[in-house]
């Protein structure tokens, strides 16, 4: 097993952590454990592809991971009324939306690489997340969570736009 897989396995590890600590409501333990999370992802792209450590396994668990990351992070957010279950849904819908679009293309000897603004998506999502953890949840800044779902929401629809737009010709509707 490769050492970039070895840290995507570790960030699914990290994810039940982060739900605990959450539901205990230690919110700054949960903040460190999905800041080296996140960090985590960052390492082991970097790793996989400068020592060609490129798998099957991580171009799978790789993208996995970092959704049930943040798909954990924000249901907890929806549960504590920090952020409303609409958004939540916009982000799933999304996800499974784009991976169908994928799965359709690899059917038809297609791959469809990640687009620069799925990357900006998933930074403004894991950026507004830490920000939510750090300061707008414990202290109660308002304007701050809604500032971030608002975000979350907006470059997770026009991304989710952007594959469609760009991919029509997958999807034939004959």
């Amino acid at each position: 097993m490769t050492t970039a897989n070895k840290i995507t396995i570790f960030r699914f590890i990290l994810v039940p952590v982060l739900v605990v600590l959450m539901y205990l409501d230690q919110i700054y333990w949960a903040l460190a454990v999905f800041i080296v999370a996140s960090l985590s992802d960052t390492l082991d792209g970097y790793i996989a592809r400068h020592y060609d450590q490129v798998s099957d396994f991580g171009k799978f668990m790789d993208p996995l991971a970092d959704k049930v990351l943040v798909l954990s992070a924000m249901t907890m957010f929806v549960e504590w009324h920090a952020m409303p279950a609409w958004v939540l849904i916009i982000v799933l819908v999304r996800e499974f939306a784009v991976s169908g679009l994928r799965l359709v293309a690899v059917d038809n000897g297609r791959v469809i690489a990640a687009a620069w603004s799925g990357k900006i998506k998933t930074t403004v999502t894991m950026v507004g997340i830490i920000l939510m953890m750090a300061i707008g949840i414990p202290r109660g800044v308002e304007w701050l969570n809604t500032t971030v779902w608002i975000l979350i929401a907006a470059t997770t629809l026009y991304s989710g736009a952007e594959y469609f737009i760009k991919n029509k010709d997958v999807l034939s509707f004959q």
